[in-house]
């Protein structure tokens, strides 16, 4: 027979997980002045990340997801995003927020339960999409996102995140058809931390690859070591060329671990061993980053524990304004779905706050 077409997947890696560099970084990359505030960043997030943690089990958060491993990938990600791009979020990607602009008590209320945290307020984050909670439906948005600026002739960048387990759906297929078939600049990011909940990866599609799934759209597609965050910055700045450029979109796949359970509300020793994780602690992303800085001079111990201390301090004022926020009135819950509320529904209102006024 004829060879109708082939493909190969590249897999991008600068940094190895014993913090050596396995290639040359890129050029804008090679001072460690250029990585350092993202190292900050990704710290940040992890306290963060503790904290909110924490919160939820004091009883003072709803169930929450953490981000625990993903720092690069998150951080590296918004980073190399612009201010007049668009982001499509699904739910656990709190460093492209920060990114973004958003703050952390408006990731604190979302999930305290207030939908005005999912209303970002400030920074490029005014013009993105809210969490994400149906999977892959984010990758559809971030699509039509994309074909608005083509159809514009703005040099802007639509993003959408999802998991592993995203890939399976057909909203992602649609998204990455249609970035194909129009040549959108949209660049799709498969953060693979190897499990859909209790799903391995393994388990969830018999592609070698989940960046080889967009060759069938017509897209670039690579692999990149998602623990690395001078890979994912590159793979980042390729990809957003080439959509700015009129190239196309792009699938990039990030090959990360959940360090994690999936939510507050998961057992992950249930569905996977323990030497699995051990193994994965050995692969992330902020000790190979301090390993290689410190080694470079840019960073030590003692800045470490002071920059710690700051991130205590900066995360307890947002916090306090979490925790200080009015909580809405109960018939809120009517008031954001219809400009024109239909007749039951303003009855249902108006007996809640009936209701209210009799038990307030």
């Amino acid at each position: 027979m004829t060879l109708a077409a082939s493909f190969q997947i590249d897999y991008l890696q600068y940094l190895g997980p014993d913090g050596v560099p396995v290639r040359e970084f890129p050029r804008a990359l090679r001072d460690p002045a250029a990585l350092l505030p993202l190292f900050r960043r990704m710290l940040y997030v992890r306290h963060f990340d503790a904290k909110a943690v924490a919160l939820q089990r004091t009883g003072k958060l709803g169930t929450y997801a953490s981000c625990l491993g993903h720092e690069a990938a998150h951080v590296g990600i918004g980073a190399a995003m612009a201010q007049g791009d668009v982001y499509a979020p699904s739910y656990r990607e709190y460093g492209i927020l920060f990114e973004r602009g958003v703050r952390p008590r408006e990731v604190l209320l979302y999930w305290g339960g207030d939908e005005r945290g999912n209303d970002f307020q400030e920074g490029a984050a005014r013009h993105d999409f809210p969490f994400c909670v149906p999977i892959s439906t984010q990758c559809l948005h971030a699509a039509g996102a994309a074909l608005a600026f083509k159809l514009r002739g703005e040099p802007h960048v639509a993003v959408a995140t999802c998991g592993d387990g995203g890939t399976s759906k057909t909203d992602f297929y649609a998204a990455l058809n249609s970035a194909g078939a129009y040549a959108l600049p949209l660049v799709l990011c498969v953060v693979n931390n190897g499990w859909a909940i209790s799903v391995p990866r393994a388990a969830q599609t018999g592609a070698q690859t989940l960046a080889q799934k967009g060759i069938a759209g017509g897209l670039h597609c690579l692999q990149v070591d998602g623990n690395d965050l001078v890979a994912v910055l590159e793979a980042m700045r390729i990809a957003t060329e080439r959509a700015r450029s009129g190239e196309g979109g792009s699938v990039l796949e990030f090959l990360t671990y959940r360090l994690s359970d999936h939510t507050t509300a998961d057992d992950a020793r249930r569905y996977r061993d323990d030497a699995e994780v051990q193994a994965a602690w050995k692969e992330e992303p902020i000790a190979r980053l301090r390993i290689w800085l410190t080694a470079q001079g840019a960073w030590s111990d003692a800045e470490e524990a002071a920059w710690k201390q700051e991130c205590d301090r900066l995360i307890a004022i947002e916090v306090d304004a979490y925790l200080a926020t009015p909580v809405q009135p109960v018939e809120a819950m009517f008031d954001y779905l219809y400009a024109d509320p239909p007749p039951e529904l303003l009855a249902q209102r108006a007996a809640v706050i009936a209701s209210e006024r009799r038990h307030g």
